[in-house]
């Protein structure tokens, strides 16, 4: 049966923390009102394992894997959302019933960020034409990849940090403004830490990318699967290949100061099916098997 006739069924509608019979789907929200940047998950309950779940947010399509007795899938609340109600649709198809299907509204919290001001040498902020070519290239390079969608989960139970003794991550969303030039939002949570430190996976995947772009300096993109992706910038020293399978607290390279940055730091990232999240979030992320 294709999407649309899954996600078009005859159902009852639910809202986000429904509860109904067993005939009838049941789900909810994690959390209830996720904030924009928020990684947040939703879950259908009691489907049996052999169902296919599909859904989406928006329209944009939900990634689901079996959980707790029922279907779960990560949502991705980008940077740039507009706060307010959000509609989501959901459709179930197991062997031997009629599809159900659920819809309803996840309210997106309104996050305030703060504006930062930097100063940096003009050769890292006009740049020459050449160099700005590359920059783009690469920009768009990064962009294909977090659109890909590995069909696999990789990553299992707790995220950990990915520098151990650098203390919290900061600077999530901010507006940055360099040189009094209004710059992109900051996508990325940056940690401050000496050179060499080591950064490491902040759970299972698989490398997915290693490069050295102009803004983010030596890089290691994993894939977690599902539309999962981290990102670390900024790194001294690389210790992974591409294509390698990483595991949770493997060291991925050493904290450095390369490509567009004022100091030794590193600046990590998390996308969920391209949605720039706040990647902290997956730190307190309460799916956990």
């Amino acid at each position: 049966m294709t999407r649309g006739i899954v996600l078009a069924a005859l159902g009852l509608l639910f809202t986000t923390q429904a509860s109904t019979a067993a005939d009838k789907a049941a789900v909810t929200w994690h959390p209830a009102n996720p904030r924009v940047g928020d990684v947040a998950w939703i879950l259908v309950k009691d489907v049996d394992d052999t169902a296919t779940v599909e859904g989406s947010v928006d329209g944009k399509p939900l990634m689901f894997f079996p959980y707790g007795g029922g279907y779960a899938a990560l949502f991705g609340v980008d940077l740039q959302t507009k706060p307010g109600t959000h509609a989501w649709r959901v459709g179930i198809v197991e062997p031997g019933r009629e599809p159900r299907s659920a819809q309803g509204s996840v309210r997106i919290v309104r996050r305030d960020f703060h504006v930062e001001r930097l100063t940096l040498p003009n050769t890292m902020v006009d740049l020459d034409p050449e160099t700005e070519r590359r920059a783009v290239a690469e920009s768009k390079q990064l962009a294909t990849l977090y659109r890909t969608i590995t069909p696999e989960r990789f990553w299992r139970g707790k995220f950990t940090t990915p520098v151990g003794s650098a203390g919290a991550g900061t600077g999530f969303g901010a507006r940055r403004i360099i040189n009094g030039q209004p710059r992109s939002p900051h996508s990325g949570s940056d940690y401050s830490a000496p050179r060499g430190t080591p950064v490491v996976a902040v759970n299972a995947g698989k490398v997915a990318l290693v490069a050295e772009f102009f803004f983010p300096g030596r890089l290691v993109i994993v894939d977690h699967g599902l539309g999962l992706y981290t990102a670390y910038f900024h790194l001294d020293t690389i210790a992974v290949a591409e294509g390698e399978r990483v595991e949770r607290g493997q060291t991925l390279g050493a904290v450095g100061a390369t490509g567009r940055a004022t100091g030794p730091h590193l600046h990590f990232g998390a996308q969920v099916a391209g949605a720039r999240v706040d990647p902290t979030t997956l730190l307190g992320l309460s799916l956990i098997d």
